[in-house]
């Protein structure tokens, strides 16, 4: 097989409620979608989400990156899907200056790796969960379903209450639960969700990157009343350092998520002592093999991880962050599949939503193992590129 087509779409998709949190509030979402088609008629998509707040992307950026990176003496014929894993993982983008962390493409290369996986699956017949059983055995671990974790972002008052009794009433086992935002009091906010879902619930919180490290170990101690099991990035990137002696002063494991999007990245949490978990989210991370190999990472150095996700994902995303969960061993949380309840367009011909419970059945067939709805694309692309001339 040998890919002959390689188009990057700008796509923007209105967002069905507006999601607040420390970083950012947003309405609708800007990605980038690729579409891979090979030589024998097999068609891949890819997305990646650019966030300039994480890794410095943006849309225009991420386009402008792709144009000038060297697909074509890249992409060479392959006789089997090992050796078309092997290619993809060596595919480099063209340089960007000054990225001495090596995540300023991430999100341009997640959409182009997932395009050519999906495709390469489909020709090869092997379902993207495979890519764990030939790049990570030791951490390959099927399972015939998925157990998502619910939300809850910026709900206050009559809203919250509801929230906290939905996630009961729904289920759910896990809660991941947005502070730090300004104006809110994320200790009332977390007692009245801890009666609301019971006192079984898991419930973590995300500060994304909200209070200055001279703050954290008291903003953490008043919600460990709660019995929060970690803290996702609670200061700034550039205060990562501070994080080392915070853990000695609480309890409650540190989570890195903003500060943690290369490999670059994870041997500096490591060095420093910054962290007791790593968020792997797909698009920021690269794609679904450079996640794989931050968990090895991860596993390697004593650490746990999630699967995590970015707001306003499709059912592309959703369904790689499927074939991740579904095949990864000891994922602490899993995030995602959001579709019906978050995107007004998911672009997937089926719903990939979690049901009850947060449950959902991992994908069968080859490649992404979701079908994409034309129709759907072309209703939300603002801009086309080839990339291949």
């Amino acid at each position: 097989m040998k890919v002959v087509e390689l188009t990057a779409f700008h796509v923007r998709i209105p967002l069905r409620r507006s999601i607040q949190h420390a970083s950012h509030t947003r309405t609708e979402t800007d990605s980038i979608v690729v579409r891979c088609l090979l030589d024998d008629r097999s068609e891949g998509f890819g997305e990646g989400l650019p966030r300039e707040y994480v890794t410095g992307e943006t849309i225009e950026s991420a386009l402008e990156l792709l144009k000038r990176s060297d697909f074509a003496s890249q992409f060479a014929p392959c006789r089997d899907f090992v050796t078309a894993l092997a290619m993809i993982e060596r595919m480099k983008l063209a340089d960007v200056p000054g990225n001495e962390r090596g995540c300023a493409g991430n999100a341009a290369r997640s959409a182009i790796e997932l395009a050519f996986l999906d495709a390469a699956g489909r020709s090869f017949g092997e379902p993207l969960s495979h890519v764990t059983k030939f790049l990570a055995p030791e951490l390959y671990q099927p399972h015939d379903r998925v157990r998502y974790s619910g939300a809850i972002t910026s709900a206050q008052g009559l809203k919250l209450r509801a929230a906290g009794w939905a996630m009961r009433f729904y289920n759910f086992r896990q809660i991941k639960v947005k502070v730090g935002i300004p104006g809110f009091d994320d200790v009332k906010r977390l007692r009245i969700i801890r009666r609301g879902a019971g006192r079984r619930m898991d419930i973590r919180v995300d500060a994304n990157e909200a209070w200055p490290p001279g703050d954290t170990v008291e903003r953490i101690r008043d919600l460990q009343c709660s019995g929060i099991t970690s803290v996702e990035q609670p200061v700034a990137h550039e205060h990562l350092g501070a994080l080392a002696e915070i853990r000695t002063q609480v309890q409650t494991p540190i989570m890195l998520d903003e500060s943690l999007c290369s490999r670059f990245d994870a041997q500096r949490a490591v060095e420093l002592k910054a962290c007791d978990l790593f968020n792997l989210r797909i698009s920021k991370c690269g794609g679904f093999i450079p996640a794989l190999r931050l968990a090895q990472f991860a596993k390697q150095h004593g650490l746990g991880y999630q699967l995590g996700c970015q707001v306003g994902e499709t059912a592309i995303l959703s369904a790689a962050g499927r074939a991740f969960a579904g095949s990864v061993a000891d994922l602490r949380y899993v995030e995602g599949s959001y579709d019906r309840h978050l995107v007004s367009e998911a672009l997937g011909i089926i719903d990939l939503t979690f049901g009850h419970g947060g449950w959902a059945p991992l994908l069968v067939g080859s490649g992404l193992g979701v079908q994409i709805s034309p129709a759907a694309l072309a209703r939300v692309i603002l801009r086309k590129e080839s990339l291949l001339g």
